[in-house]
């Protein structure tokens, strides 16, 4: 009897599960856990997931249905998860809305304002987008509800990132908290309603973390790469985006050009990654990520601040602004004028200085006229004294319409390829004016300079020749060959840029042979060069006394008039920088060969630390500062910004902060303090990057914001820390002689310097086998605490191109 009654329920319910379409729901239709709806092209999947999987957590999701690493786009109830899994149900009701219950307990729901007027169905449809309406409905954009319209933290095709004017929604990405919590953070990326519109990544509601810039007819003014369609990531990822503003809505979107490429975007934390799947690979790849670097941190550069990442001195002042604070280390005040603006006073007026290559200001105080062209522009931000800049509102077909900036100009960029023009107000002062009673009072002016100045000058040039004198005299004291300009300028073409090799802080770095036939690798100070005479002569004595098979030689130099040049043996092999952080060079250096560049540069920084005549502290050790010969020997070089101890001297502190960040040790760059254990420090640093094949960069782009110092110590801990050995040693390695090297690494960079070992006690443990004490927490362990300590002790590069040297200057 109960056989047949099993046997009659299961008949009842087997019509009921047949009916089911395989994109949709019906009414009085569901789908339960571990039954899903399929899109017609079987491209996406809406089921119930797991985001752990052994969770008892369970959500209502849409992923791609056929690769096999599940990428969830878009989650229902991401605020109130599903506790276990039973009796949980998926159904449309009457009214047209979606209903998700667990054990008739409703979970989540939607809110259909329209209402439906016929048979309502839910369907998945092929780009992703579950959307619910009537049955028989022709026009395939009329929808009652869709999920398009509640975006995740993933950015598909077709779906937009903005605003519904008719109903006040905003379309918006927000993060995961975790990649095992879908709820949603503080971190959100959005447009911002403005009269030039701009969109922001937030932390909240208030604090913007970085801006794309408004959309300038081509592409998001912070964004110029989304333009080039010649970079091989774009043509990858295929993606075309456009901006739409109507009566009715304001959105970006993007379509794909390549069906056969699937791409998404996501906003993990704080940062957009764009990802593509690589079908032979099996892996999601991303190709670039916004933020990009420091550059695109908000306003970090303050009011009239230019960030230029491939400076040095990454925050500058435009023409005619000085910073606004004596505090070189401080730049959250920005720029200041350093004359004011008259507006029209009768004899003089303002104008503009054109600035080109930017990420426009933001938009906050910004107006937008589309009817108007760029002159037209120039005279109403000309006559209204509160305009401080006019554009372009769209830069495509030679440009047209205006937008006008009221205040301050915050958060711009210099961009080397793409960015903008914009005009920026300056006083007449700043215009180069031509007229002629101007010109005659300029003219007695500079005749009474001249005059006035030219017996100073005469003394400054006696001044001077005494003090090249002065100099070439110590360089005579240095036995060490001292050779002609003449020669050197043969040998290196007339240092010509076909025979250039590298740049550090001092200047350009040229091949050169000879006439007797020997390579020669040229180091020639730069004008602009962040060192000096003082490093140059420091360089050229210390490396002339030095010898050691792990040291570059110095094979001689030259003082010529205004020119400095150091002279090397060539090193066929360049830097430990261009393999490492090479994915094809990189394969060339199995673990033995990376090793042996280990233990040499320990070697090397252990004469310098104990065997030389003096104690030499190197303060700029660095993968680009390790140099490799024909047998891949490594050679420490760039000597300029060593310092000397002697006798018992064990440390010292200095105003004048020089090194490369990612590898200077915490104390030294917020305090100035140096030792041995800064070297150490940056041995540490250098190690690691050698076994991970990854630079110390303060993005390393995890959900914790870890650098590579800070990701070595947590997988530390956890046990696995060889998921860090770089691939491209393939199975050259012991797992247990790589793993006691990182052990050593991190050893060295902990917090304290008394913590750290000496380079004795490096080599030692590094050729032994002897046991190895726990580390502690390593100095800036996450990107955050390196940024700000950083930023309060340095103006200088905090890029992430970390082979350029910082030089922050003050008194000794």
């Amino acid at each position: 009897m109960r056989f047949i009654i099993t046997l009659t329920y299961i008949l009842l319910l087997l019509p009921y599960k047949l009916s089911i379409a395989a994109d949709s729901i019906h009414l009085s239709q569901s789908i339960t856990d571990g039954q899903t709806l399929v899109s017609q092209d079987e491209t996406f999947e809406l089921g119930f997931f797991r985001p752990d999987g052994n969770s008892n957590r369970t959500y209502l999701g849409i992923w791609f249905k056929n690769i096999p690493v599940r990428q969830v786009v878009w989650v229902a109830n991401r605020v109130k998860p599903i506790i276990g899994s039973d009796r949980i149900m998926l159904t449309v009701n009457r009214t047209g809305n979606l209903v998700l219950t667990q054990n008739s307990t409703v979970v989540w729901f939607t809110n259909i304002q329209k209402q439906a007027h016929t048979n309502p169905v839910a369907v998945l449809l092929d780009n992703g987008n579950l959307v619910v309406r009537n049955v028989g409905e022709t026009n395939q954009e009329e929808h009652l509800w869709q999920s398009f319209d509640y975006p995740s933290d993933t950015w598909l095709p077709h779906m937009k990132v903005g605003r519904s004017f008719k109903s006040g929604h905003d379309w918006k990405l927000t993060s995961w908290k975790s990649p095992e919590d879908p709820s949603p953070s503080d971190f959100t990326w959005g447009l911002a309603l403005r009269d030039y519109p701009d969109s922001y990544i937030m932390k909240g509601t208030k604090i913007k973390l970085s801006r794309f810039g408004p959309w300038n007819g081509e592409y998001p003014s912070g964004a110029p790469e989304v333009r080039y369609t010649t970079s091989s990531s774009t043509r990858l990822l295929g993606n075309r985006y456009e901006f739409v503003v109507n009566k009715d809505e304001m959105f970006y979107r993007y379509t794909q050009n390549k069906s056969s490429v699937i791409s998404i975007i996501v906003l993990k934390q704080s940062t957009l990654f764009p990802y593509v799947w690589i079908e032979q690979e099996q892996i999601w790849k991303t190709y670039r990520s916004f933020p990009r670097d420091y550059c695109d941190t908000y306003g970090l550069c303050g009011a009239y601040g230019n960030c230029v990442i491939s400076r040095g001195d990454m925050c500058q002042c435009f023409k005619g602004f000085s910073p606004k604070s004596l505090a070189i280390t401080d730049w959250s005040e920005g720029c200041v004028r350093d004359e004011p603006l008259s507006c029209y006073n009768g004899t003089q007026k303002d104008g503009f200085i054109k600035f080109g290559g930017l990420r426009v200001p933001d938009t906050t105080h910004a107006l937008l006229n589309e009817s108007i062209s760029l002159e037209e522009c120039r005279d109403k931000c000309l006559n209204n004294c509160s305009c401080m800049a006019y554009t372009n509102s769209n830069i495509s077909g030679g440009g047209s319409g205006c937008v006008m900036w009221f205040g301050d100009l915050i958060d711009i960029r210099q961009f080397d390829n793409g960015g903008q023009d914009l005009y920026i107000r300056m006083p007449a002062s700043m215009l180069g004016t031509d007229h002629g009673s101007e010109r005659r009072i300029i003219i007695h002016i500079t005749i009474a300079s001249i005059c006035g100045l030219l017996v100073p000058c005469l003394y400054f040039v006696w001044r001077f020749r005494r003090k090249i004198v002065a100099e070439t005299s110590q360089l005579a004291e240095i036995d060490l060959p001292l050779f002609d300009l003449t020669t050197i300028a043969a040998a290196t073409n007339g240092f010509s840029m076909n025979k250039k090799i590298g740049e550090g802080g001092f200047g350009p770095v040229y091949w050169g042979k000879l006439t007797n036939g020997q390579e020669i690798a040229v180091k020639k100070l730069s004008s602009l060069s962040s060192q000096g005479m003082t490093e140059f002569i420091n360089e050229v004595k210390l490396i002339a006394q030095l010898q050691h098979r792990n040291l570059v030689k110095l094979l001689g130099c030259c003082i010529q008039g205004q020119e400095r040049v150091l002279i090397y043996e060539y090193m066929n092999n360049g830097s430990l920088h261009s393999f490492i952080f090479d994915d094809i060079k990189g394969k060339l250096l199995k673990w033995p060969q990376r090793l042996h560049i280990i233990c040499g540069v320990c070697r090397g920084l252990l004469y310098l630390h104990r065997d030389s005549r003096l104690r030499i502290i190197h303060r700029d050790l660095k993968a680009s500062n390790v140099l490799l010969d024909q047998d891949l020997n490594p050679k420490i070089s760039d000597f300029g910004t060593a310092r000397t101890f002697g006798g018992d001297q064990t440390e010292g502190n200095t105003k004048r902060i020089i090194g490369t960040y990612g590898y200077m040790a915490p104390e030294y760059v917020s305090k100035g303090i140096f030792s041995v254990k800064s070297d150490v420090f940056s041995f540490g640093v250098l190690l690691l990057e050698i076994i991970c094949g990854k630079r110390n960069k303060a993005y390393y782009h995890t959900d914790d914001n870890l650098n590579l110092v800070g990701q070595a110590w947590t997988l530390w801990k956890e046990g696995i820390a060889s998921e860090l050995i770089d691939s491209n040693i393939g199975d050259s390695y012991v797992v247990s002689e790589v793993l006691r090297c990182m052990h050593v690494s991190l050893l060295c960079v902990q917090q304290n310097p008394n913590d750290r070992p000496t380079m004795t006690s490096a080599m030692l443990m590094l050729e032994s086998e002897m046991e190895l004490e726990e580390p502690k927490e390593p100095g800036f362990f996450y990107s955050n605490i390196s940024l700000d300590s950083y930023l309060r002790s340095s103006r200088k590069d905090r890029s992430l191109a970390y082979d350029v040297t910082i030089s922050s200057f003050g008194p000794r």
